[in-house]
């Protein structure tokens, strides 16, 4: 596709993107640009030659409520009404019992009493849902809207393989059970199961939603110091479960996105072989040095600075200029996504501005 030079008109506003309710009353706006953010950022995670470089305003994801693990785990994000304190918490599909903690606006598994201690029990003890039976036809009502919108649409999946383990078992359990030999058989067996499961749920929500672009995956894989466990046990272990399922997502031209926190620069050969495209490392980790040497295989987001919401616009711009000029060079090539998630006023669009002028002159 020819790149068209930067215009000040595309700066003007011609409406505004549709977004969850749960979005803080804010509905971003729809700028006149030369192709829509979802195109752009095809552009970018294809390296086909992407317009500007993409920022967080240019996604929307929802965790529609139709997965009552939504709701369990307090991160509902869709067009039915918000949820009070009191619906937050409560069973998960499998029946795990989770506790909503209002201090930290998030959940957590019941502690003291694990559903699966042994993996091997997993057949006898672990319900899978039917995810027929989950009111698809309700969850496509309730978040038409959400069709609608041209910025990268996504549908995050809480509790994935590694995490659904923890659920089950609790941490200590789940960690043991991937590098035990008398465990291990049980555990390609349950992570199997889970990883058609996440298909059938990806799949219903592509029939549902035509405009969906991408699936955004959580499976946290470390702490702020290191991974949970070595390159080796997950490329055993988890890479050929999470590469079904991101395979099974590319077979619907939908980009697959890992959200892992921890510090797991060690672990990016994994998310490779799993055919990962896009990773927003948290700040423990390295993003330049990963760039560098995996860039052109996986696309990472990087965080532009910390900044003051009060700053003068020339401080602004600068900033934005900086920002630009540090990611520019080698795009096409080696992607990433900036993770701007509070800027202040105005730092968006100069971001977008000098990413224009960077890419397309």
């Amino acid at each position: 596709m020819k790149r068209i030079p930067f215009s000040e008109d595309e700066l003007r506003v011609i409406g505004t993107h549709p977004a969850a309710t749960q979005s803080r009353g804010v509905a971003p706006p729809v700028l006149n640009t030369p192709v829509t953010p979802r195109e752009n950022v095809r552009l970018a995670w294809k390296r086909e030659g992407a317009f500007w470089i993409p920022q967080s305003a240019d996604f929307a994801t929802m965790g529609p409520r139709v997965i009552i693990d939504n709701v369990a785990r307090a991160f509902c994000f869709d067009c039915g009404p918000a949820l009070t304190d009191e619906e937050k918490g409560g069973r998960d599909m499998f029946g795990i019992e989770w506790v909503y903690v209002p201090v930290v606006g998030g959940s957590m598994v019941k502690p003291g009493s694990p559903t699966l201690v042994d993996a091997n029990d997993w057949p006898e003890v672990i319900k899978f849902p039917d995810v027929s039976k989950f009111d698809w036809d309700e969850c496509g009502e309730v978040n038409a809207r959400l069709n609608e919108t041209t910025r990268s649409f996504s549908v995050t999946i809480l509790n994935g393989l590694y995490e659904r383990m923890i659920s089950f078992m609790d941490f200590e359990n789940a960690a043991l059970a991937l590098i035990d030999d008398e465990q291990k058989e049980a555990v390609h067996a349950l992570l199997n199961n889970l990883a058609d499961m996440y298909i059938d749920i990806i799949g219903r929500f592509k029939e549902k939603f035509s405009n969906l672009d991408g699936v955004l995956f959580h499976d946290d894989w470390g702490s702020q110091r290191a991974p949970f466990f070595s390159l080796d046990t997950c490329m055993e272990m988890i890479v050929p479960y999470l590469k079904k399922v991101a395979d099974f997502c590319h077979s619907k031209g939908l980009w697959f996105q890992h959200h892992c926190c921890g510090k797991n620069e060690l672990l990016v050969p994994a998310m490779i072989e799993a055919g990962v495209d896009m990773w927003a490392p948290q700040r423990m980790n390295d993003v330049d040095m990963l760039r560098e040497k995996y860039g052109d295989r996986i696309m990472f987001g990087a965080f532009g600075p910390d900044l003051p919401r009060d700053l003068k616009p020339d401080e602004i711009d600068a900033a934005a200029k900086a920002l630009v000029d540090k990611y520019a060079p080698g795009f096409d090539e080696k992607p990433v996504f900036l993770s701007n998630m509070f800027p202040p006023p105005g730092f968006t669009d100069a971001v977008y501005k000098y990413g224009r002028k960077a890419l397309c002159g």
